[in-house]
């Protein structure tokens, strides 16, 4: 039996990137040997184990043949005459498809070290097409490596569009694309994700929603409204926002907003809450079961954006209810990040006419202003039930058509 140190953790170490965690294959092993050592087996599909002592994940070397559709339609053979090799032919990049022995020996079938040397992201062999979970990894990867100047081969990025064409792509979970997707938010660059979904036309598939990623030749054959904006503009902001800021729901939230824009119509000014645009993200979030943490500051952002972007025109009873709703008494944490996706508005066309530069910054500011009404002075007043609620409005109405009044300047406000 022999234990390779295999994937990621290579690849890493070859890039000089932090090494998070260590996957080894085992060669000429068995289920048997492995729980005589005290080995925990976890895996279902096919034979993972966990070291005793340090918990790693050691896996049988195994072969796999396509029996059936999506990723979970193989037939699995992991006998103990299973090659290292033949293990690794099955992996889905060359990148990927190296192996180090104990004593620090690199196996490298398929040269997967000079494809790091060159930069380049390689599919390992044609069985690449047979999972098509990998065009979302292919496309992760590329967010994730693209700043040491990675850049994914032709001839994968064919098979890429081959099994989008193919229809492969119907047979992933929701729970599966929204992994990739969540991890590919989480990199220095998500926006090359999305860029490279697009680029084999597989963006439409996973999330229609967010058209506006789409050109206009896709919207004229699906019948769809013409974006306002092109998916280079939009992208090229999330490459920005990124640099800011590393939350996913932040980054997420960005390209949510989008939906507003484009559904815009001409009584937005008026517009309190654009449910329309909130139900899209809403429904999208359902599908792929994304976390109500991120959901939420979506929906949110969305549904806001109109009124978030013209708080200056907002009357005092407004901005009091839109606290209230976004629950910003017990979530001041959401003023934080309402604030910051104002601050971030590439509405340069429209800039001029209703737009202002920092209306994060009076977000905040407005809600300083409120948070110091106390309830306590409400209560020995003797106000009670619905008539506390009503008088803490008034009070938090009062203070803060007060302050605006006394701080108008430069015809700030309309």
């Amino acid at each position: 039996m022999k234990i390779y140190l295999v994937g990621g953790a290579i690849r890493d170490s070859l890039l000089n990137l932090p090494v998070k965690d260590k996957d080894w294959v085992v060669v000429g092993g068995t289920e048997k040997m492995l729980l005589e050592k005290n080995f925990q087996q976890v895996g279902k599909d096919f034979p993972v184990f966990l070291h005793p002592e340090t918990h790693e994940e050691y896996a049988l070397a195994r072969k796999e043949r396509k029996s059936g559709k999506g990723y979970t339609g193989f037939e699995t053979n992991s006998d103990s005459d299973v090659t290292l090799e033949e293990d690794l032919v099955r992996r889905d990049l060359t990148i990927n498809a190296i192996a180090q022995d104990q004593n620090g020996n690199y196996i490298d079938p398929f040269k997967g070290k000079k494809d790091i040397e060159h930069r380049l992201i390689r599919h390992v062999s044609e069985a690449f097409t047979e999972d098509p979970l990998r065009v979302l990894r292919t496309a992760r990867f590329a967010a994730s490596l693209v700043h040491l100047g990675f850049t994914i081969a032709k001839e994968t990025m064919l098979l890429m569009c081959m099994i989008v064409k193919k229809k492969e792509l119907l047979y992933l979970t929701s729970n599966r694309i929204w992994n990739e997707t969540e991890k590919a938010f989480k990199t220095s660059n998500p926006h090359v994700y999305f860029q490279v979904l697009y680029s084999c036309n597989a963006l439409h598939c996973f999330f229609p929603e967010m058209y506006f990623l789409y050109e206009e030749k896709f919207f004229l054959k699906n019948s769809y409204v013409k974006p306002l904006y092109n998916k280079n503009l939009v992208l090229m902001g999330l490459a920005k926002i990124s640099l800011h800021n590393k939350d996913v729901d932040i980054r997420f939230s960005y390209l949510c907003q989008f939906l507003s824009i484009n559904l815009i119509h001409k009584n937005y000014s008026k517009i309190f809450f654009d449910s329309r645009s909130a139900a899209i993200v809403k429904s999208l979030c359902k599908r792929f079961n994304i976390p109500s943490c991120i959901r939420d500051i979506a929906v949110l952002n969305t549904g806001f954006y109109f009124f978030l972007n013209t708080i200056n025109y907002q009357s005092s009873k407004n901005i009091i209810n839109l606290f209230s709703k976004i629950d910003a008494w017990r979530k001041p944490e959401r003023i934080e990040k309402l604030a910051f996706l104002s601050n971030f508005n590439f509405l340069k066309k429209f800039k001029s006419e209703f737009f202002y530069l920092k209306s994060g910054f009076f977000l905040k500011k407005y809600f300083s202003i409120v948070q110091s009404v106390s309830i306590k002075l409400i209560l020995k007043k003797g106000f009670k039930g619905y008539a506390i609620k009503n008088e803490l409005m008034r009070l938090r109405i009062k203070k803060l058509e007060f302050w605006r009044l006394k701080n108008i300047k430069n015809d700030i406000y309309l």
